[in-house]
């Protein structure tokens, strides 16, 4: 019979809860602690660390003199989506055929020459829901948002929302195929969504229009240069109601401004 063992002395813990370190710093109370971590205020040797659960001991705690416990606003990302991504999925259910546009969004794709002042952090990267639906196969602008009142601006008024498309396609396009797009085209007797196009620019070998259409209506633009014989070769959205993409590169991703409105 084997004799009982007495258990192993439990080696008390040396470290602390990085919250409750700063709370004893400030002080302060431990929820308004978590409030400085979250925001970005607290370096922990040098590094600025956003959990308030990160264990320390004899580490350097530093927190920034400007730091502030105003509450963390909520805020809204414009993605420059490449092709391939699909712009509604969430990063979750990436597989071989699913790429999440939303798993392009990290420190290291956010534009540097964003004009929004806003300070990055780790918790802008989650709780983000993906507004305005785009085709995989398009390239353009991605609206992902955490405030409540764009999501609904942009669901609420989605049929009355401008969308404005850049559509190259191959060859030269006639004045006359312009007026078919722009006077209205049926579909087994029913009219389709109406849409203004005009000519953008053109090279030797394909044309660049500019479509304006109100609502979102996957695959229009494909059936509609389809009936007037028009063979698309890139589609890129620039702009979602008054809010446009400007020269954000492809791939990467800007604030919305607090001027901005769609």
């Amino acid at each position: 019979m084997i004799p009982n063992k007495k258990p192993a002395p439990r080696v008390p813990r040396t470290d602390e809860r990085l919250a409750k370190r700063v709370a004893e710093m400030v002080p302060c109370s431990r929820r308004e602690a978590e409030q400085y971590i979250e925001g970005g205020w607290v370096s922990v040797n040098g590094q600025v660390v956003e959990e308030p659960m990160f264990r320390v001991s004899d580490h350097k705690v530093e927190i920034d003199r400007n730091a502030s416990l105003m509450e963390l606003a909520d805020v809204t990302i414009l993605l420059h989506k490449p092709p391939g991504f699909d712009a509604m999925a969430e990063p979750g259910e990436a597989n071989r055929k699913v790429k999440p546009a939303q798993q392009l969004l990290s420190a290291a794709t956010h534009a540097a020459d964003d004009a929004s002042d806003v300070r990055l952090l780790k918790r802008h990267f989650a709780h983000l829901t993906a507004a305005v639906e785009l085709e995989t196969g398009a390239s353009g602008l991605v609206v992902f948002t955490q405030d409540w009142r764009v999501l609904r601006k942009l669901e609420e008024d989605a049929g009355v929302i401008e969308q404005e498309i850049i559509v190259e396609v191959s060859g030269e396009v006639a004045p006359g195929i312009l007026d078919r797009l722009n006077h209205g085209l049926a579909s087994d007797g029913h009219p389709l969504p109406p849409v203004k196009v005009s000519l953008n620019s053109t090279s030797d070998s394909t044309s660049k229009l500019r479509f304006a259409v109100k609502g979102s209506h996957p695959g229009l633009i494909a059936y509609l240069c389809e009936r007037v014989g028009l063979q698309i070769v890139s589609m890129k959205r620039i702009r979602v109601g008054r809010v446009s993409m400007t020269q954000l590169p492809s791939g990467q991703w800007r604030y919305l401004q607090t001027h901005e409105r769609f």
